[in-house]
């Protein structure tokens, strides 16, 4: 399932964001008053905890201990709640990284800060990088990504398009080790058991595999490390390939600083 971000009423949507004229409502009683920021977190928690299809605006208020009529006051539907959400955790992103030792190091950790991100919000991986939210959250996450990558001293332009490089190179792996962990809770099998069956089976009807794919082949003449305990091969077989796709997107990087236009004066 692709969710799109900002659908909602764009002058609506960008006031809450922005929390322009945004105010806690009291309401009668011994409850504590609803908030858009109690209503976002909320929100947050059962997204990370059940995904992105138990989120509705009556689950929230569940959790909550009010109706969803309740909510509405503060957010208008679930549209905009999501914008919310993914504009909260953004803003959550670590924007500290260290470059008095370069740019490759810091450009490591962010995209292991980011490889963390997502599997804490991998309902996160649903919405499409089509519609940005707009708000500070992301403006402060895209900040943090650009100090890291303007440190290259490349220019504008080619730092754009890196930008992206580096999240398509997160987002597709850790996309694989999210889909591994939701793939054990959703069938009961891990992927150990499930890759027993089917090559056992596989080795019984086609026992000339290797000779009629030998390109396929050769991937497996090479054992990959095991994983650390408590990991899922496919889940560890991901991350190897976010570190190997981060390391050639960085060893492009000081290919292309290597062969930047020098500004030498004489």
């Amino acid at each position: 399932m692709v969710v799109f971000a900002g659908q909602g009423d764009a002058r609506r949507s960008m006031e809450l964001l922005w929390r322009a004229g945004v105010e806690s409502r009291s309401a009668p009683g011994p409850k504590p008053a609803l908030s858009v920021d109690l209503i976002v977190g909320a929100a947050i928690e059962l997204a990370d905890a059940e995904g992105m299809s138990a989120l509705s605006m009556r689950a929230v208020g569940e959790r909550l201990g009010r109706t969803a009529m309740a909510l509405y006051t503060y957010v208008p539907s679930k549209t905009e709640l999501i914008d919310l959400m993914c504009d909260q955790v953004f803003g959550d992103l670590r924007d500290d990284h260290d470059l008095s030792g370069g740019w490759r190091p810091a450009l490591v950790s962010l995209a292991g800060d980011l490889w963390d991100f997502h599997l804490r919000h991998p309902w996160l991986l649903q919405v499409s990088y089509a519609r940005p939210v707009l708000g500070p959250g992301e403006f402060r996450m895209q900040e943090t990504v650009l100090r890291v990558l303007f440190a290259t001293g490349l220019p504008a332009g080619q730092v754009r398009r890196l930008v992206a490089a580096l999240l398509n190179v997160v987002r597709g792996a850790v996309q694989i080790a999210a889909e591994s962990r939701l793939a054990l809770k959703e069938t009961g099998l891990s992927d150990e058991d499930w890759w027993r069956a089917r090559t056992s089976a596989l080795g019984e009807l086609a026992p000339d595999l290797a000779e009629r794919y030998p390109h396929v082949a050769r991937l497996g003449e090479e054992s990959a490390p095991p994983p650390p305990a408590g990991v899922s091969y496919l889940e560890h077989e991901a991350r190897l390939s976010f570190e190997a796709g981060v390391a050639v997107l960085a060893d492009g990087i000081e290919a292309a600083i290597a062969c930047a236009p020098r500004s030498d004066t004489a």
